[in-house]
C-alpha cells in the first residue's frame, strides 16, 4: 500500500472536553480535518488549492474507534495518511496519540469523492488531482 504521510500536534484546550475534562468525542473529527488541511499544505495542495481547481470533495463515510482518553491539558499528536487510490475517491487514515501518556487515544479514517458543481458523483478523478498524485513521492508499505 502507498500512502503520504504527516503529523501534527494538539495542545487541548478547555473548550474542547466534557465536564468529565475528556475530550469531546466530536472534536476527534476537528482533529482529522486539521490533519487533511496540514497535509495538503505539506504536499502542495491546500484548502485554497482545491478551492481554485473547483475540487468538490465531500465525506461519505468516517470511522472512528477510541482508545485511549484525551484530556485537558494533555498534549496531542495526530498522524494523517492519504492512502493511493485509483479510484475517484480520497481515503485518509488517521492515529491521534496522547503525547502525554503516550498512548494511542484514537484511530479512524475518511472517505471523500469527487462531486461536480451540481454535486454529482464523478467516476473519475479531475485531471488536476491525478497529475498532482502523480507528482508525488509516495512512502511504500
Amino acid at each position: 500500500m502507498k500512502y503520504i504521510e504527516n503529523t501534527i500536534n494538539v495542545k487541548l484546550r478547555f473548550s474542547e472536553v466534557d465536564s468529565l475534562g475528556i475530550v469531546w468525542h466530536g472534536n476527534y473529527l476537528k482533529f482529522f480535518e486539521d490533519g487533511r488541511e496540514y497535509l495538503g499544505l505539506q504536499y502542495g495542495m491546500s484548502y485554497n488549492d482545491m478551492h481554485r481547481h473547483k475540487l468538490i470533495m465531500p465525506i461519505v463515510d468516517t470511522e472512528l474507534s477510541f482508545k485511549s482518553p484525551l484530556k485537558f491539558g494533555n498534549s496531542a499528536m495526530v498522524k494523517t495518511r492519504m492512502l493511493f487510490s485509483k479510484a475517484a475517491k480520497v481515503i485518509h487514515t488517521y492515529e491521534v496519540y496522547n503525547e502525554t501518556t503516550r498512548l494511542l487515544a484514537a484511530t479512524g479514517s475518511t472517505t471523500q469523492v469527487f462531486v461536480n458543481e451540481n454535486m454529482e458523483m464523478q467516476l473519475n478523478s479531475p485531471v488536476v488531482f491525478e497529475n498532482w498524485k502523480n507528482e508525488l513521492d509516495w512512502i511504500e508499505a
